[in-house]
């Protein structure tokens, strides 16, 4: 097989068949056109990254901007509401100072004019604390707050 391999020509080389050759000349010059594409389609890329970015960065900020905005917006409405709320809670306070001072005052009154009786001032103070017992209360119908009513009746005739 050796002797039947030297036997045939060996095919000419790309000097004897110059078609090969030009046309390698003609790819060369699309490639270089596309590569000078690509390398600006690139450039436009890059230019429109760089734009998205920056976007981006304004974007962030001007969030940042009305984040911070709104927090303290919602602080000064939080302070202005415990503000409020502490004022209430003072004049509520007050109310009741004055509502025991005005209920001394009668019972002092009262004593004073000899009409008030001290066995009635007990069963008014077991009777309205009897009344926030069972105000508290989630079921209001226990035979507890039978009897209470039973018991009522009986204390103011």
């Amino acid at each position: 097989m050796a002797d039947s391999d030297s036997s045939t020509p060996a095919p000419p080389l790309n000097t004897s068949n110059p078609t090969p050759l030009s046309s390698k000349k003609e790819n060369i010059v699309p490639i270089g056109s596309k590569i000078a594409e690509l390398t600006e389609s690139r450039a436009e890329l890059l230019t429109r990254i760089q734009g998205l970015k920056q976007d981006l960065q304004s974007w962030r900020s001007k969030l940042d901007t009305q984040v911070k905005t709104y927090r303290d917006e919602l602080s000064d409405l939080k302070k202005s509401l415990n503000v409020e709320v502490d004022q209430l809670k003072s004049e509520f306070q007050d109310l009741r100072t004055t509502l025991q001072q005005q209920q001394e005052d009668v019972t002092a009154s009262l004593k004073n004019l000899g009409l008030y009786d001290l066995s009635q001032d007990t069963k008014e103070t077991a009777n309205s604390a009897e009344i926030e017992k069972n105000s508290d209360k989630v079921h209001p119908s226990t035979s507890e707050d039978h009897s209470s009513k039973e018991v009522q009746p009986a204390v103011s005739e």
